[in-house]
């Protein structure tokens, strides 16, 4: 059975930083386009970025030069480094795994950026 659990976020102020961790099991992660997503209250579910099992990444115009995807292949971990903050990043980001025919996601983890 595939499992996603997320962790990581937290309260922080304008201009911090955050690490978000996503631990995969159920033998999915060394296949899968590992992602994350994130939801603001009244707002759909939109793309953070992605990071395929090469190493490609991808990011949201609102995430490029302050977010770091990366995966560890060993540990079955897919990381988000988020710096510079700001207040609309406040959302519950999810961990989401992809391959062909099949998907899978987080429970999420909350991130509210406040002063």
């Amino acid at each position: 059975q595939v499992q996603l659990v997320e962790s990581g976020g937290g309260l922080v102020q304008p201009g911090g930083s955050l690490r978000l961790s996503c631990a995969a099991s159920g033998n999915i992660f060394s296949t899968s386009v590992m992602g994350w997503y994130r939801q603001a209250p009244g707002a759909q579910r939109e793309l953070v970025a992605t990071i395929t099992t090469r190493g490609m990444t991808n990011y949201a115009d609102s995430a490029k030069g302050r977010f770091t995807i990366s995966r560890d292949n060993a540990k079955d971990t897919v990381y988000l480094q988020m710096n510079s903050l700001k207040p609309e990043d406040t959302a519950v980001y999810y961990c989401n795994a992809w391959r062909v025919g099949y998907t899978a996601w987080g429970q999420g983890t909350q991130v509210t950026v406040s002063s």
